[in-house]
């Protein structure tokens, strides 16, 4: 497995500190970091800054949200950042949601699914050199009734750009199958994921004439090392509130693809429950309905032993890269668990 892991550039308390963590990650061997955007930072400025930090580690847009950007502004930022980088970026999308695409951008989030065929088919196209005329559901380019005409971008791609899509619903993740070189996953169980996950995106794999191996499966969790069962117990509570954030207050009132993927995987009443409860204001309340092997069960926390043997199940599951999420509360903390986590996988990789 190859390991990564997604920052966001002013999620620390200093900027410098996500900087000079993208610097050592990269000296520590791994293989990629992507960088969020939500309603913080926005990801393309700050690939960029560490594209110039950097020289092997592969960069991604971890995600870029649509209805933030046109499919063409899409693909004029991935061709620069890959041709700055000497080809290391990976073009991560995302649908996000309606509470940050509405709430922020004013921008409706009906009929996402759609929105991103068609955005995926217009920044292929503008990426392969192509004039874009393009008539879709949810684009027409040129626009009709005017003086555009067909164009194409000056710029060109000197590599070739990975394209991942973060799924979670059913639909999204067939057309992840289909038509995207990854899939940038969360909430991941390994133990319930043939149901929830691999048996859409091989629907999908099959629809577009490819397999398994076509597809990078990049999944993630908090990575986290406890001396002790009384230390593990601790971290395990801590989460539970987290966790009960996930479910209940991701997304809006109506739509949460956190909570949905829970309930896909074993936990759907206690993740109704959760998400009742926080709407309702219970913050307490939610959080203490959140059980241990729901938190367990979706990261990589534990004694060594049980994340080594967590990773092993992973990697069996059919995970291809690891995103890792160290836990840690100083720079030097959160390094060490890297550290430490991508030593663990080097070991899973070599045995049987």
């Amino acid at each position: 497995m190859r390991t990564a892991t997604t920052v966001e550039a002013s999620g620390g308390e200093h900027w410098t500190d996500t900087t000079d963590f993208v610097v050592e990650a990269e000296k520590l061997g791994l293989d990629i970091c992507w960088v969020a955007e939500a309603w913080g930072s926005d990801a393309p400025s700050a690939l960029g800054y560490y594209a110039a930090l950097t020289d092997r580690m592969l960069l991604g847009s971890g995600v870029i949200q649509l209805g933030t950007r046109t499919p063409a502004a899409v693909a004029q930022t991935a061709i620069t950042l890959s041709n700055l980088s000497g080809g290391r970026f990976l073009l991560g999308l995302g649908a996000s949601g309606p509470q940050v695409i509405e709430g922020l951008h004013g921008v409706p989030f009906a009929r996402p699914l759609r929105r991103m065929r068609e955005t995926v088919e217009i920044v292929r196209r503008l990426l392969d050199g192509g004039k874009l005329s393009y008539s879709g559901a949810e684009f027409t380019v040129p626009l009709p009734g005017g003086e555009a005409v067909p164009m194409r971008l000056s710029a060109r791609a000197e590599h070739r750009i990975p394209l991942y899509l973060a799924a979670l619903s059913p639909a999204m993740l067939r057309l992840t199958g289909e038509v995207a070189d990854g899939w940038l996953g969360t909430s991941f169980v390994p133990e319930g994921s043939g149901d929830a996950y691999f048996a859409h995106l091989d629907e999908g794999l099959a629809r577009g004439g490819r397999t398994r191996t076509d597809l990078d499966v990049c999944q993630g969790a908090e990575v986290a090392f406890a001396p002790d069962e009384e230390a593990l117990r601790a971290m395990t509570a801590g989460r539970r509130k987290e966790l009960a954030f996930s479910l209940g207050g991701m997304g809006s009132a109506s739509t949460n693809f956190y909570n949905k993927a829970y309930s896909r995987q074993g936990w759907a009443e206690v993740a109704a429950e959760v998400r009742e409860r926080w709407q309702a204001g219970d913050r307490e309340g939610a959080a203490a309905l959140v059980t241990d092997d729901m938190v367990l069960g979706t990261t990589l926390i534990g004694t060594e032993a049980m994340v080594r043997e967590r990773l092993r199940v992973w990697r069996d599951a059919g995970v291809d890269t690891v995103r890792l999420y160290p836990a840690g509360d100083t720079l030097e903390a959160r390094l060490t668990t890297l550290a430490r986590a991508i030593e663990l996988v080097r070991q899973v990789d070599g045995a049987p």
